[in-house]
């Protein structure tokens, strides 16, 4: 092999390491030693190129140290679907089990903390300083697993991992003990941005202003779908006149593929483990949906590049005949709630960015419509089924 070829090939061995290592801080942007080291020691090797390429690319900021790697990204525009936390049942987090996480990782960095703590020497912390800035807190059931989910997360997280004991163990028992060991270097860097005291909601989610390749870069490789109506007209001038060269980037440092229609783009990943949310998929609520969107589809004769508005009694009309059907099969607690199930279904829909939610009803957007039905008639299964494989007829 010539000293060229050679040179080439360990070009492309580089470039796939770091696409690899991009998608690993694209899926999880914090990485620690503890929970994924073979993941962390490929994002050391290849540090400068990538935090070259994420800044460059999308506008993030990637800090890499020996215990974590964190991908700082920028804050979701405005038409982005949230995401927010929840516990492991599902059940979306509330105002407490928020403040509870902010909490504890204020005791977390207290002075005088260290590497491990015990789990009650942290409630103790946590309670005290709520205590101070006049937050109360019980020490009932309910209050233990609230404080048990905010601490999963930092598990989660990799801001703590369970040395001895564990934590759900202490929430089912106040009087269990468990040792945790912290990641105190990556504290600081939880945040995207600092929340001085004078800091608003709207002062940490403002987006910056910045050039509209960068932004439709970013758009595309965060958002399920994105609209050709949420992008100005300098974002919607890069997708006409740039597209060869904006797909050839997204493919070459993230692996993702770029589809381009009438109602707006996607980059949608071939391997299929980029998305945080598999759709369809297992459970009620996404099996409930996708039923949803075919019967209220099939109900539509044409749509636009704004999609259809579904009125809620016709939504529920159509709910109310699922549940009919399938109420053997699906969770309990949906069999006779059916409000419960259209607000899951609804949530679900709006953070794929299938459909909106509107005071009216139900909008669902023209990505939805790649779920609708498709019947295939006896003719055509006897033609596909009639075809060889060196296409002759059989």
């Amino acid at each position: 092999m010539s000293n060229e070829n050679r040179s080439l090939g360990t070009r492309s061995q580089d470039a796939a390491a770091v696409r690899q290592a991009a998608r690993a801080l694209l899926a999880t942007p914090i990485i620690t030693v503890h929970r994924a080291p073979e993941n962390l020691a490929l994002i050391r090797r290849h540090a400068t190129a990538l935090r070259a390429m994420f800044n460059t690319q999308l506008g993030y900021h990637l800090i890499v140290e020996s215990s974590f790697a964190r991908l700082v990204k920028t804050p979701p525009e405005p038409a982005a679907p949230t995401r927010i936390l929840a516990r492991r049942s599902g059940v979306p987090f509330g105002a407490p089990t928020y403040t509870l996480i902010a909490l504890a990782c204020a005791a977390l960095l207290a002075p005088g903390a260290g590497e491990q703590i015990l789990i009650s020497q942290l409630v103790t912390q946590i309670r005290s300083d709520a205590a101070e800035q006049g937050i109360a807190l019980s020490d009932d059931l309910t209050e233990r697993r609230r404080l048990v989910a905010a601490l999963s997360v930092l598990l989660d997280w990799g801001v703590l991992a369970e040395t001895d004991g564990t934590v759900a163990q202490w929430g089912d028992n106040g009087d269990s003990e468990a040792l945790l060991t912290v990641c105190r270097t990556l504290l600081p860097h939880l945040l995207v941005r600092s929340i001085g005291p004078a800091a608003t909601v709207d002062d940490v989610l403002a987006s910056d202003a910045e050039l509209p390749r960068r932004r439709l870069r970013r758009r595309l490789t965060e958002d399920p779908v994105v609209l050709r109506r949420d992008l100005s007209p300098e974002e919607l001038d890069v997708l006409s006149r740039e597209r060869s060269e904006l797909a050839r980037l997204l493919s070459d440092n993230f692996g993702l593929t770029l589809e381009v229609r009438a109602e707006g783009a996607l980059a949608y990943d071939p391997a299929d483990s980029l998305s945080d949310i598999d759709f369809p998929g297992a459970g009620t609520v996404k099996q409930a949906a996708l039923l949803l969107i075919g019967v209220l589809t099939e109900q539509a004769d044409e749509y636009d590049t704004t999609g259809i508005e579904v009125a809620w009694p016709v939504v529920d009309a159509a709910v109310a005949e699922l549940l009919d059907r399938y109420r053997r099969v699906w969770k309990s607690e949906y069999a006779d709630d059916a409000a419960r199930l259209r607000k899951d279904m609804a949530v679900l829909l709006m953070s794929l960015r299938l459909a909106e939610i509107g005071e009216t009803g139900l909008c669902l957007l023209p990505p939805a419509f790649r779920y609708r039905p498709h019947v295939v008639t006896k003719t055509d299964q006897l033609t596909l089924d009639s075809i060889d494989r060196d296409g002759e007829i059989a």
